[in-house]
Order: C-alpha cells, then structure tokens, then sequence
C-alpha cells in the first residue's frame, strides 16, 4: 500500500495536476486562501479562483525544494512559475516567468485549512503589462 502524502505535498501535487475538484476535496470547509499581497479568499469563491488561475496560467507549477513541519503548520520552499495568457490569446513562449516562492500551509487533520503564498508577483504582472499593449 502507497504510502500517504502529507496534506501540503497532496496540494501541491494537486496544484500540480491542475486538480480543482482534488484541491477542494482536501479543503476543509472554512477553508482560507492567502495571497502574497494579503488577499484572503475562501470558499467557494476560491474554487472559482483556482479554475481561472489555471486558465490564465494553463501550465503553472509548483517546485518544492524544501519543507518544514512543526506541528499542524509546513512551510514549502520553492519556486512556482508558468505561461501568462491574456485573456482569448494564445501561449507565447516570452511570457514564461518563475519566481521563489514560500507557502505556509496549517494543516488540520488530513485537510488544508490555510494555504498562504509569499511570492514576488512582479514576473507575472510585467508578462501581463506587456501583453496589454
């Protein structure tokens, strides 16, 4: 028998598989969504958020480098990055970006009940800009 993923490394492979109904399913139901500008979403508008996130981004992924555990609370160390695709256009190779990233997941039982992201947004946001022109 496969041995269980930890919560935050199951999200993140969910993340990873563009898996909404996975990512909600190991939600808990007050589930909140932090962004790294501080912006909180939860459900279900978060479902709502992750489905257009992955359209906007259709090949985004998360890198884990490291991870640390105490207690309830991971943090995962990495990089997450993608192809920026302005709204009814199609992919372009130069609007590629990654970026460092931190996520701070708290765990409760085998659910998520916090997922927050401490990333530079600035790579995403410059793709967008020069898409809009």
């Amino acid at each position: 028998m496969p041995e269980e993923l930890d919560p935050a490394l199951e999200f993140v492979a969910r993340i990873n598989a563009h898996d909404v109904k996975g990512l909600t399913d190991i939600m808990t139901s007050d589930y909140v969504f932090v962004d790294s500008l501080g912006a909180k979403l939860t459900r279900p508008a978060i479902e709502d958020g992750w489905r257009k996130y992955f359209v906007m981004v259709p090949d985004y992924w998360v890198k884990i480098e490291r991870t640390y555990s105490k207690g309830d609370t991971r943090i995962l160390v990495g990089k997450a990055g993608g192809t920026y695709v302005p709204p009814e256009k199609m992919i372009k190779q130069e609007n590629k970006w990654e970026a460092p990233a931190v996520w701070i997941a708290q765990v409760r039982g085998k659910k998520i009940a916090v997922w927050r992201i401490y990333s530079d947004n600035e790579p995403i946001r410059e793709k967008a800009r020069k898409s809009s022109r």
